[in-house]
């Protein structure tokens, strides 16, 4: 089994920046997804830890939770051909 050498971050980022230009088109676009796979995931933890601090403040509670459903289910938008 080979070993992964573990580079400092400095020069792994100076490492991977010259590899991007020898990637395929192909190769390019995976690279792509799993980079906006690594952005969502960062943007869903802010959400995550930024609702949970809400909830813990009281910004956000149940009730609020359920005034704003019952706000939007009285919306025209709500009520389109197939929804109860």
């Amino acid at each position: 089994m080979s070993q992964v050498l573990k580079l400092p971050p400095q020069e792994l980022r100076a490492s991977l920046h010259g590899k991007i230009d020898e990637l395929t088109d192909d190769e390019l676009d995976l690279a792509g997804q799993q980079l906006a796979l690594f952005e969502s995931k960062r943007a869903f933890d802010k959400l995550r830890e930024e609702m949970s601090e809400d909830w813990r403040t009281g910004r956000i509670t149940q009730e609020k939770v359920d005034e704003a459903v019952r706000e939007y289910r009285a919306t025209p938008l709500y009520r389109t051909p197939g929804r109860p």
